[in-house]
């Protein structure tokens, strides 16, 4: 028998229906001779509501005890599980992360996994129990509640598939699979059945919000076989694999996009150097992440720099840059929350010349400028007017053929 870890998100256990539906499909998977995992968020919108909750109260609640309160969605779901499978008449046994040994440093909000212990996993497997973990959480040194971040139970299910060398990890969403865009923008998205590990992670670090980074991040390091299936239709979705050869016949293979981001210009910077350096080093010090990032020409020893941080990270950057204002001599920072950007992403580029002659002039034909650019081996994004997004994904997905793969 192998071992299938499953992974269940929020929508799929957002009622007690949908709860019995997954289970039957555990069972079924568990009856045809697997032993099974099963990692599940939080159901439906709990977590956001659980979000509102501490915000009625402060708007800069304390991260540990977020932590603590937002860990309590995925109890909710791992208990309400281990009930709906021993109703089909199969045993199951519930374990919070901690429980099963997962060990993360100490960044609340967003703590990376350090260690997984499998031994209570492995126990109840031998007992031919199903498994189920809560998702999105462990514990630190000290024994303190931390949580993974948005999508962070996808992280779970694939690190605890690493640790017990499971056969593939199986993440189930409320999607078809992996789509070339969001099929709510363009009806005629086309699912891709195969993907690299490598155009997956450049597709969601773009904005393609189906599986989360970190956990592609850590598939692609211990080479662990990620499928992304529907939660309710028999569909076999996408493989995402450390190859996948017949994308290399494509130019581009998705167009993503993300509203999700806020552009930062800090302007009158004096132009010598180590000047970004502080600057960067005071944002890298409160865990914040940096996207895309553009100089301007130096016109009489003086600057300016824009940058792009997700949304939620708008207080904490600010703050950041302030401190170090005077010693850097910065004039002033603006923010521009009208922004998003939209990528094509695809390994083909390698291959092909004039990919991003042709996305630039898709975007001119529809009348969208250009405020940054950044580029990779396999990836173009662009920076723009957030209101041109849904016409200018439209445009490059006709335009790179997508609707015809």
């Amino acid at each position: 028998m192998g071992i299938i870890v499953q992974k269940f998100g929020g929508s799929s256990v957002a009622t007690p229906a949908n709860m019995k539906d997954v289970a039957k499909r555990i069972v079924k998977c568990k009856n045809e001779g697997n032993q099974v995992v099963v990692v599940v968020s939080a159901p439906g919108d709990e977590t956001d509501e659980l979000i509102d909750l501490a915000k009625q109260i402060t708007d800069s609640p304390d991260e540990r005890e977020m932590d603590v309160l937002l860990a309590t969605g995925e109890q909710k779901s791992i208990a309400l599980m281990a009930i709906a499978i021993k109703a089909f008449g199969c045993d199951a046994i519930s374990f919070t992360g901690p429980q099963v040994g997962i060990v993360t440093d100490d960044v609340h909000g967003k703590a990376r996994i350090v260690k997984i212990g499998g031994e209570k996993i492995v126990k109840a497997l031998k007992l031919d129990k199903v498994v189920i973990v809560a998702g999105f959480q462990g514990m630190d040194e000290d024994e303190d509640i931390t949580t993974l971040g948005r999508g962070g139970s996808d992280l779970t299910a694939v690190a605890i598939a690493t640790a017990l060398g499971a056969e593939v990890c199986e993440l189930y969403k409320d999607v078809d699979g992996i789509l070339t865009t969001n099929p709510k923008v363009v009806p005629e998205a086309k699912l891709i059945r195969h993907i690299s590990y490598e155009e997956m992670l450049e597709m969601a670090s773009a904005g393609a919000q189906v599986v989360n980074v970190r956990s592609i991040e850590y598939a692609q390091r211990y080479n662990m076989p990620m499928r992304v299936r529907p939660t309710f239709n028999e569909g076999l979705g996408t493989m995402i694999t450390m190859e996948a050869r017949e994308m290399e016949k494509l130019y581009v293979s998705g167009v993503t996009y993300s509203k999700d981001e806020i552009k930062i210009t800090v302007y009158g910077i004096p132009d010598k150097p180590g000047n970004a350096g502080v600057i960067f080093r005071a944002i890298a010090e409160e865990n914040i992440n940096v996207d895309m990032i553009v100089q301007d020409v130096s016109e009489e020893g003086i600057t300016n720099i824009s940058f792009t941080v997700g949304k939620d990270e708008l207080k904490k950057s600010l703050a950041a840059v302030e401190k170090v204002k005077a010693k850097v001599g910065i004039k002033n920072i603006m923010i521009d929350e009208g922004i998003a950007k939209i990528s094509v992403v695809g390994v083909g580029m390698r291959s092909h010349a004039g990919v991003a002659a042709m996305m630039f002039e898709a975007l001119s034909e529809c009348g969208v400028n250009i405020e940054m650019i950044s580029t990779s081996e396999i990836k173009i994004s662009v920076v723009i007017d957030k209101a041109k997004t849904e016409d200018a994904v439209r445009k490059l997905h006709a335009k790179f053929n997508l609707d015809k793969i």
